[in-house]
């Protein structure tokens, strides 16, 4: 029942991220929106940081099993972190898109907490990322561009054309037999 309850607090805490943005978010609107007293969040939550890291921290645990179930699935971590995101969908992708996104608001420089999780959540990918790409070079290539990739989701820009971004993905992970 607990987790459940946390879990419903920091969905409330990313609707209202995504909705008003940090400054505007305070301990009882999160605990209006998830249905909650003031009291009964700060039981699980006793601060304002310790509630935006721990969003931060799920946001890696859920990242963390997409990866793996990816991998488990016959994907490699690369080919995972280089997708296309896709926030139309409403499968657990969505779900980590929109964690991802509420997450990156909460990062202003001052919150020492979050910032700390954000590079947590950051480092485990380029870890997973090393581990498997015997280059680093080519591992912190892969990295930057699937960085770039989730930017531009983020930002709403336009999506690559589907082949031809195929095709960079290919060349990217070595695999360059349409050159």
């Amino acid at each position: 029942m607990a987790s459940d309850t946390r879990d419903r607090i920091l969905d409330a805490l990313e609707r209202l991220l995504l909705d008003v943005g940090l400054a505007q978010v305070t301990i009882e609107g999160v605990a209006d929106e998830a249905g909650v007293s003031k009291g009964g969040l700060l039981y699980h939550f006793p601060s304002k940081e310790a509630l935006l890291g721990a969003m931060v921290r799920r946001l890696g645990e859920r990242s963390d099993a997409q990866m793996d179930e990816a991998v488990s699935g016959g994907s490699t971590a690369a080919q995972w972190y280089l997708q296309i995101p896709d926030s139309s969908s409403m499968d657990s992708e969505a779900a980590l898109y929109r964690s991802m996104i509420a997450a990156l608001r909460t990062v202003d420089g001052q919150h020492t907490e979050v910032q700390n999780a954000m590079i947590d959540v950051m480092r485990a990918w380029d870890s997973q990322l090393r581990a498997e790409i015997d280059d680093p070079v080519q591992a912190e290539i892969v990295r930057l561009v699937g960085d770039g990739v989730y930017l531009a989701a983020l930002l709403g820009l336009p999506k690559p054309e589907p082949e031809l971004y195929r095709k960079v993905v290919e060349r990217l992970l070595g695999d360059d037999t349409d050159r």
